[in-house]
């Protein structure tokens, strides 16, 4: 093997793990735990600790999709040579630690979403327009999606007509239901790629639709009695322990949407370089972000959690359950999404349906929005420009 390649491979695999780390850090890292902190139901160190072991999870078994649609997905007709590959992981890593020290809401999707599209064009790709609107869909209808569920749902517990001994366990058995039809990298048959309801069916001995719905009832229906009497015994520290499980949802949500953004890059060059396979590259990413969480998300999270401390369980329950619940829609379809984007929309939801219109502050949204719009902007342009002119 051509030791300038392996040396160029090396390269890319640092800048690969330097981005983990600035994902780990930051927003994905910080995100997910936030609410709970805020709501005095976790120690921040604790909730760093949770996010990094969980994240790690994601990124090992659900990683494969986004990373596919970051390496291969964003432009046609050529592979970004190893050159290529490290300036979008520099430019894109760059950007997010100058956003983390400044203070600057860079949005990790957009950063590296644009900066791959940015090179890849500039190298004489074309563009993949079917994968761009499905970006572009997922990436405006979230606010909307994740900030009216949140409103709903926010609408919905204080109510005395709907007790919450009844809807939060509701809530759990919806997420439930959705869990167990999650695809992870190892459960299907000969250790492909699988679901819960899957195997659940495959030891039963039953196939087909009516199965399928009755394994999936099952267990939702088994995770809301089990929430239910929990609730029932102690509401306090039940809301809490809902709180806590939803964050590990997300934080397991993040690590296997986000890990794509920093290794995705590297997957084409994996053809070059055979002696490292995709598996070891996505613990890596894994790892990446685990040390990431561990070292520099506590500052974020208790930065953050001063913002969410207003919400309490309730509300943060009613941000997180949408949030779960998109992020997994976007690591089904392969699609990179912001977890900045997903959460911020579920509080300005949850937010609304208790304090009316006069709780979300239009000048400070329009800046966020801004701020997502910017980053994807800025990445495309600079990576563009660097790419016509290094190349």
């Amino acid at each position: 093997m051509d030791p300038a390649l392996v040396a160029l491979f090396i390269g890319a695999a640092l800048a690969s793990l330097f981005m983990a780390w600035v994902i780990g850090a930051g927003s994905s890292g910080a995100t997910p735990f936030a609410p709970a902190v805020g709501a005095n139901a976790i120690a921040t160190m604790r909730a760093a600790f949770f996010v990094g072991i969980f994240g790690f999870a994601g990124a090992v078994t659900q990683g494969g999709n986004v990373s596919e649609a970051i390496g291969s997905g964003l432009v046609g007709g050529i592979s970004l040579p190893v050159t290529g590959v490290i300036l979008v992981l520099v430019l894109g890593a760059g950007l997010m630690a100058v956003g983390i020290t400044t203070g600057y809401p860079i949005a990790t999707a957009f950063t590296v979403t644009g900066a791959v599209i940015g090179v890849g064009l500039a190298l004489g790709g074309t563009p993949v327009w079917p994968k761009y609107r499905q970006i572009a869909a997922v990436w405006v209808l979230t606010p909307f999606v994740g900030g009216g569920i949140a409103f709903t749902i926010a609408s919905l517990l204080p109510r005395p007509d709907v007790p919450e001994r009844y809807s939060i366990p509701f809530l759990a058995g919806l997420v439930g239901a959705v869990l167990v039809n999650v695809q992870f990298s190892f459960l299907g048959a000969g250790g492909t790629s699988g679901t819960i309801r899957g195997l659940g069916q495959r030891t039963l001995g039953v196939d087909g639709v009516a199965s399928a719905v009755g394994v999936t009832a099952l267990a939702a229906l088994a995770i809301a009695v089990v929430v239910w009497r929990d609730i029932r015994r102690d509401e306090a520290g039940g809301l809490r322990r809902v709180l806590l499980a939803l964050g590990s949802l997300v934080a397991f949500s993040a690590g296997g949407s986000q890990v794509g953004l920093a290794i995705g890059p590297l997957l084409p060059l994996l053809d070059d370089v055979e002696m490292v396979s995709a598996f070891a590259v996505l613990v890596g990413g894994g790892l990446g972000m685990l040390v990431g969480s561990w070292t520099g998300a506590p500052r974020m999270i208790k930065s953050l959690a001063q913002d969410y401390s207003s919400l309490g369980p309730r509300r943060s329950i009613s941000a997180l359950v949408p949030s779960f619940l998109i992020a997994q829609l976007a690591v089904l379809l392969g699609v990179p999404v912001s977890f900045n984007e997903i959460v911020v929309s579920a509080i300005i939801g949850s937010g609304a349906a208790v304090g009316g219109r006069e709780a979300v502050d239009a000048r400070k949204l329009l800046l966020t929005v801004g701020a997502w719009a910017g980053s994807f902007l800025l990445s495309f342009s600079l990576a563009y420009a660097a790419g016509s002119l290094l190349f």
